[in-house]
């Protein structure tokens, strides 16, 4: 009110002397993550263009253009994604690879499946053979997944690699019954809750890549060649395949048609580590473009996992000559 008299500045809370404001300080933002790597641009759109055709009666056979999943468990921390690829986007097909991720158990008892199939492109209905392949060993696992936990603490890489294969052709076999030959590819990575256990099992039949990226380098620990019983990986790991051909019961009785081989690797994660199974769509960039590889190199050798976006944005990092459906899961050791 006028008249009243004004308090002395250090009587309001404001002191005496110059105000220094404080100075506000930002962090540049990491540069976005690009589209492609290489020379030249894809061909194809980067984004999803023409939707697959939809049967009115049967709505629950659409498959959705990219499926995200991630968990951390034990001493890992998972990262996983089944992207459309750029043709399949361009030309109003559906995605033929398929995707699951599965916890059995609890706790430390607790046994995490990740499952990757991919339809055989001629074969009719490719996406539902490679949603069934998933299911399926889905099934198989959660089922033996006590025993598997005790077989994995234990070590027992004979047991875990016969088992496995049986539940392997089982799973393909029910695909082959109905058209005589293979229609699928299975690629699967059991990872125990226990942090104490660090065993890492890869098994499956077909086409695709597993690689390890340590120290900034990548290399594929893809079972490729028959190993003799008890043969040891270069890196001390023990590495053992099967042809997976069966022989006849009784030479008047004919043989099954050959099936796809069936590979098996389990070997011990180290601090640091990140372990990647993929689909042929993403596998087959990554070992014929250098850039590529440099590129996920720089990005996931960080000491922590990409969030799920981010890990989508890299995973999704487009290759001239390459445009199939790309599955990816990632492990990161702590």
């Amino acid at each position: 009110m006028p008249g009243w008299p004004v308090p002395a500045a250090e009587e309001r809370g404001v002191p005496r002397g110059p105000v220094v404001t404080g100075v506000a300080h930002f962090t540049p933002a990491a540069p976005p993550t690009p589209d492609y790597v290489g020379s030249r641009p894809p061909t194809y759109a980067p984004e999803p263009t023409a939707l697959p055709a939809a049967d009115p009666e049967e709505l629950g056979d659409l498959v959705a253009d990219t499926v995200l999943e991630g968990a951390r468990y034990g001493a890992c921390t998972l990262r996983a994604v089944s992207l459309r690829g750029d043709s399949a986007r361009y030309r109003g097909e559906a995605r033929r690879d398929a995707l699951l991720v599965a916890r059995f158990g609890a706790g430390e008892e607790a046994l995490v499946l990740v499952a990757m199939a991919t339809g055989a492109r001629a074969a009719p209905g490719a996406h539902r053979a490679a949603a069934e392949a998933c299911r399926w060993i889905g099934q198989a696992v959660g089922r033996s997944h006590e025993r598997l936990v005790e077989d994995l603490r234990a070590g027992r890489r004979g047991d875990l690699k016969s088992g496995l294969n049986r539940l392997t052709d089982r799973t393909l076999g029910k695909l082959r019954a109905a058209s005589g030959e293979p229609t699928a590819s299975l690629r699967c990575l059991l990872l125990p809750a226990d942090p104490d256990c660090r065993t890492r099992v890869f098994f499956g039949a077909g086409e695709g890549g597993l690689f390890r990226l340590r120290d900034g380098e990548w290399r594929s620990v893809e079972p490729a060649v028959p190993a003799a019983p008890g043969e040891a990986a270069p890196d001390g790991d023990r590495l053992t395949m099967d042809l997976g051909i069966p022989v006849p019961p009784s030479p008047y009785e004919p043989a099954e048609p050959p099936q796809m081989p069936f590979r098996f690797r389990a070997a011990i994660a180290r601090p640091g580590d990140v372990l990647m199974m993929c689909t042929s769509g993403l596998a087959e960039p990554l070992r014929g473009e250098a850039s590529l590889r440099a590129f996920l190199g720089r990005r996931w050798s960080r000491a922590a996992a990409p969030g799920l976006a981010g890990f989508l944005a890299d995973a999704r990092t487009r290759v001239k000559g390459y445009a199939d459906d790309r599955t990816a899961a990632a492990v990161w050791e702590a």
